[in-house]
């Protein structure tokens, strides 16, 4: 059942000093050929780690071939108070940024750019993906898991109610403190909210079912710090994206991935406003989503295709997180959009809040 109401890592590709070299040699006469188009750097800012190295892979490294006259420069992590302090200073730095939708959403035309996306062929794609500020690029899970010998065989957490029982299932607890994945949908359905009535969100409610957990639980301020300190077998139990789960898999890690209710979001671009790339980065970003880079990402991060003419073929480790797959027996959740929009600030400074205290 689906609930539905919607670390510098900095590099250049061989193609990107390649055509910086050939920008450098002087402007060429207009022609048909891509290659001799004006050059242009694009600043893209991921959260880092496999996951960014694999949107090199799949999605930059493609583009730069065929467009020859663009290259990226990769760096992370992506943080809204930086495009906010850029944006005041009138000094932005970064041209692409992965983000929330709502909080693209919420700051839209005032952080990020309105976006021209009509050329983007929307006949397949999942609904939401095209937003005024934002486009969608992948649907990312953020399943419970557990080191597998953390426990003794079939004796490791099976719901989420599990997770905040310290007494039946003793051990260090991993979060990330990101919104998008989940921390308030999971306190708030081990406290017995339904998936359909999961939004609004009580966040105040929330927060008290997260005190119970507190002194147990690592809160990550991001994905590769928690996927690091698993692999580090400093954390037990955790939810971590997919994206995260998959390496640790690949890497000889053993996982197992619990499927309860599983909280699942949009995970997009948006381009900070002021950004002198916006047309060049607007004509990467609507690449994204067409079949064949959509169909790649998944394959190599087990994400969810935002396009469902895209036909990934998962291996054995994407295959153990594939969300609306069959290996998902139990309930997901994706995350309300519109509420998020709505509510973004307010309980960001919440959760902040809490986290200070």
């Amino acid at each position: 059942m689906v609930s539905r109401s919607r670390t510098a890592l900095v590099g250049v590709s061989m193609i990107a000093v390649a055509g910086l070299l050939a920008g450098c040699a002087g402007a060429a006469e207009p022609s048909e050929d891509p290659s001799s188009e004006p050059p242009v750097t694009i600043t893209y800012v991921g959260y880092g780690g496999d996951g960014q190295a694999a949107q090199i892979q799949a999605w930059q490294q493609p583009y730069s071939a065929e467009n020859p006259n663009v290259t990226f420069i990769n760096t992370s992590p992506p943080d809204v108070a930086q495009v906010k302090a850029q944006v005041e200073a009138n000094a932005v730095q970064w041209d692409v940024m992965a983000i929330a939708p709502y909080a693209a959403q919420q700051n839209c035309g005032t952080l990020f750019e309105k976006l021209d996306l009509s050329d983007v062929d929307q006949t397949d794609l999942v609904p939401g993906t095209v937003g005024e500020c934002y486009i969608g690029n992948w649907i990312n899970a953020t399943p419970l898991a557990y080191r597998t010998d953390a426990f003794p065989k079939g004796k490791g957490p099976k719901s989420i109610a599990d997770f905040f029982d310290v007494d039946k299932f003793p051990g260090q607890r991993g979060m990330v403190t990101n919104l998008q994945n989940g921390i308030l949908e999971y306190a708030l359905t081990a406290d017995g909210v339904k998936p359909d009535d999961m939004y609004p969100l009580d966040v105040d409610r929330a927060l008290d079912k997260l005190d119970e957990i507190r002194d147990v639980t690592t809160f990550a301020p991001n994905v590769g710090a928690l996927q690091q300190a698993v692999a580090a077998d400093q954390i037990d139990m955790f939810f971590l994206p997919d994206s995260r789960i998959v390496p640790l898999l690949k890497s000889g890690d053993e996982i197992t991935v619990v499927w309860d209710v599983t909280v699942a979001s949009l995970n997009a671009f948006a381009v900070p406003l002021g950004s002198t790339k916006k047309a060049a980065t607007e004509a990467f970003v609507s690449s994204v989503v067409e079949p064949g880079p959509v169909a790649k990402i998944s394959e190599l991060l087990g994400v969810a295709p935002v396009n469902l003419a895209a036909k990934p073929k998962l291996d054995e480790f994407a295959s153990q997180v594939e969300v609306y797959g069959d290996v998902n027996t139990g309930e997901t959740i994706l995350q309300d959009v519109d509420w998020y929009a709505d509510n973004f600030n307010e309980t960001s400074t919440k959760l902040t809040t809490w986290l200070a205290g």
